[in-house]
């Protein structure tokens, strides 16, 4: 726990560098952005070490720290395309109010390992940090689906009703969760929530960029999949109070 948590301070240093470095010489920013490279890569080793320590026979509880792993990674990502964006841009350029979202996503992601690391040896407490942890990449994954941002592929409005039905068998789960109150059962739950709502999300925005689909049936099934994920998000609060 010690080594994740030295190195997670490590990151949000190197990550104070990175923004920084947008305003100064591309060495600099070279410099931060290898030294960000190295850290998060040493980061997803311990916490690989640290879920192995847990045993074989508590996977659910392996599988929230490598997914809050994943999301420090994926949020380093995003910072570092967001500072190369934004690398000496004036200061009420719009790159820079994307750097600083970026930067805040990134503190978040952080602290939220932080408190999973810190949580995971707690048995009483593993199953409502993991839920949080659910609820607030759902969160972040919304932000994205509501951008602009076009996908890199189109799929088909069969492969979107396909991914519906892993928000129904999550649903169920979430419910069964709620009357149970056991960890476990919260902890699987909070894991099959993030894939199933990820996925949905991701095959309604590809197919509603499908060729075939008029900017009518675009905006309606964007709507749609904006108020099945707040829905979602809204029972997964019900869960974490009960």
């Amino acid at each position: 726990r010690e080594n994740i948590l030295k190195t997670a301070k490590a990151l949000v240093e190197d990550t104070k560098l990175l923004v920084s470095g947008a305003a100064s010489s591309q060495d600099k920013l070279a410099q931060a952005a290898q030294s960000s490279a190295n850290t998060i890569t040493q980061l997803a080793e311990v916490v690989k070490l640290g879920a192995a320590s847990l045993g074989s026979d508590d996977p659910e509880t392996q599988v929230v720290l490598i997914n809050a792993i994943k999301d420090v990674a994926k949020a380093l990502s995003d910072l570092i395309g967001a500072t190369k964006g934004a690398a000496s841009k004036p200061a009420d350029d719009p790159s820079m109010y994307q750097l600083k979202g970026a930067a805040k996503v990134m503190v978040t992601n952080v602290t939220s390992l932080l408190k999973t690391v810190k949580a995971v040896e707690d048995e009483a407490t593993r199953g409502t940090r993991a839920l949080e942890a659910t609820i607030e990449y759902i969160k972040q994954e919304l932000t994205v689906f509501q951008s602009s941002e076009v996908p890199e592929k189109a799929s088909s409005p069969e492969e979107s009703i396909r991914m519906t039905k892993g928000i129904t068998m999550a649903t169920a789960k979430a419910v069964a969760a709620g009357n149970s109150c056991r960890q476990e059962d919260v902890i699987a739950t909070a894991n099959l929530s993030r894939k199933a709502v990820a996925d949905m999300l991701t095959a309604c925005k590809q197919a509603s960029y499908h060729p075939d689909v008029s900017e009518e049936v675009r905006e309606r099934a964007l709507r749609f999949g904006t108020e099945c994920t707040l829905g979602y998000l809204e029972l997964l609060e019900h869960v974490l109070l009960v």
